[in-house]
């Protein structure tokens, strides 16, 4: 029996995330997912009166396909991709498959090159299309968030059909906040953090970019970073796991990394001259996502949560960092965590995971 929760995303995606208009061609990739998400979406696509067109990908192929990469390989799937990516106004990812560490035995170089090469399609996508990305629920992804498959299916409908509208008062203030803002201090456990966003924008997001949703990010400016972080959110990258990331910052760089895999976390860092800078300072506020469950997508929004990005600005609140890099890297400053605060201007802006401020107080959990 189809389950009508697929055509409401759907609905979702295409009406309210990207706004499809007549006429319009709209990219949908698939990963690894059902073939009824993707009928749903053209269906979707056509009764807006957009053109849909369709990539499917698995992830299982696309190891393979880096285990031997070679710049000339990515250089032509790149050049194809950014001529399909320029035909499109919208794109839409939709993005399963049951291994989160697929590409954990790709050499490191390997998955550095196709990184590099592809960088300037995604950022393609990033800059010049309105697009959306989700991930489509898995048995790894329940066994990850530590629930049954029901009920996280459930979750992720509830979480992923979250009326975004309910917060767009709350988020168009910290957005002008983060705007106004020039200098940020962030307090808590293992971690004390001084850097500028002046001159940067602060760009609110709610359901446009990602689903789930629901964050404000800017930059700090490159090289103003001071201090150290401590993570306390697991994170796999590159389908490497993660734990206890932390970072010592000097004139914005990262001159210190550790973590429970230092050698392969260097390695990351090393990518480029870019990678040891920070592109995105973004704080979250999902009132549905509470807890990490090493999928980015989802931790990055948790309420109560902000992340701190080695890697590419995006254009939108740049600080010219370019990098093939761009790690969401999440803390929780909920009492539960730890607990932690987060100053704009010497104003304390949210302690222990609550905004303080009037006009912020819709954003809290």
């Amino acid at each position: 029996m189809h389950d009508p929760r697929i055509d409401q995303l759907s609905k979702q995606l295409v009406g309210y995330s990207t706004a499809v208009k007549e006429g319009e061609g709209v990219l949908i990739e698939l990963f690894d997912v059902p073939p009824e998400i993707g009928i749903s979406l053209i269906r979707e696509v056509r009764a807006a009166g957009g053109i849909p067109y369709i990539n499917i990908h698995s992830l299982k192929l696309s190891r393979e396909m880096q285990m031997g990469a070679t710049a000339k390989q990515f250089e032509t799937i790149t050049d194809v991709g950014m001529y399909q990516m320029k035909k499109v106004d919208c794109y839409i990812a939709v993005r399963g498959g049951m291994n989160s560490n697929e590409f954990a035995d790709v050499p490191s170089e390997k998955r550095q090159l196709a990184a590099e090469m592809t960088r300037p399609l995604m950022n393609e996508r990033v800059n010049n299309t309105r697009w959306c990305v989700l991930r489509w629920p898995s048995d790894a992804m329940a066994q990850s968030a530590g629930m049954s498959t029901e009920a996280f299916e459930d979750f992720y409908f509830r979480v992923c059909l979250l009326d975004y509208s309910k917060l767009q008062d709350g988020m168009s203030a910290l957005e002008k906040r983060m705007t106004e803002a020039n200098d940020v201090h962030i307090i808590g456990e293992g971690t004390d953090l001084k850097f500028s966003i002046a001159g940067i924008p602060g760009v609110a997001c709610g359901g446009n970019f990602n689903i789930p949703d629901g964050e404000c990010f800017t930059a700090p400016v490159k090289d103003s970073v001071q201090g150290h972080i401590s993570y306390n959110a697991p994170s796999i990258y590159q389908g490497t796991s993660f734990d206890n990331v932390k970072f010592e910052f000097k004139d914005g760089k990262i001159i210190k990394a550790t973590a429970n895999n230092t050698d392969a976390l260097n390695q990351i860092l090393d990518t480029d001259d870019g990678a040891r800078f920070i592109g995105e300072f973004a704080i979250g506020f999902n009132p549905e996502v509470m807890e990490p469950m090493r999928d980015i997508l989802f931790d990055e929004k948790i309420a109560g949560s902000f992340h701190f990005t080695p890697g590419q600005a995006y254009e939108v609140a740049d600080n010219t960092n370019r990098s093939a890099v761009h790690w969401d890297l999440v803390n929780i400053q909920r009492p539960e965590y730890g607990g932690g605060e987060i100053y704009f201007d010497g104003e304390l802006i949210r302690k222990d995971g609550q905004f303080l401020p009037e006009d912020l107080k819709s954003l809290n959990y």
